[in-house]
């Protein structure tokens, strides 16, 4: 039977299922770590997405794109951190339609306490386990694949 799969061949499937592995075991131990903070690792992107923003605020539209999370689900985690005073939302004055997610003083504050834990968990994790060389090739890597056009 062809079916016209161009397969893997046993160095390249290893290789694959190590990276899926891999970052499951790394995403675990980081949301693990993150919620004795009273936080998960997708609110932490949130946080610190809208850090980085001008004026610490985003469209809700754009920062369910900038943190790779459906708007169904943005809401559910925004309206979580709305109720723990991290973060409000308010109306685009521009158009009624549009929504906008603002980090609070409070969040920031939220952000900048978990920060030097969460950082040091990611290099405990992954930057530090990886020799030099590998983790600018694995840089490289994730380049080619955020520039491909699939």
């Amino acid at each position: 039977m062809e079916t016209g799969a161009n397969w893997l061949d046993q160095e390249q499937q290893q290789i694959w299922r190590n990276w899926l592995s891999g970052v499951a075991r790394i995403n675990q131990h980081l949301d693990a770590d993150l919620r004795t903070r009273g936080l998960d690792l997708a609110e932490y992107e949130i946080l610190v997405a809208l850090s980085e923003a001008e004026g610490r605020r985003l469209r809700m539209s754009e920062l369910a794109e900038l943190v790779h999370q459906s708007r169904s689900r943005l809401t559910h985690a925004i309206s979580r951190l709305e109720r723990r005073g991290i973060v409000s939302r308010s109306s685009a004055s521009d158009d009624r339609r549009g929504v906008y997610a603002h980090l609070t003083d409070e969040g920031f504050g939220v952000l900048e306490a978990a920060a030097p834990d969460h950082v040091n968990a990611v290099r405990e994790v992954f930057v530090d386990v990886a020799d030099p060389r590998d983790f600018e090739a694995l840089g490289r890597v994730m380049k080619a694949v955020l520039d491909s056009p699939f």
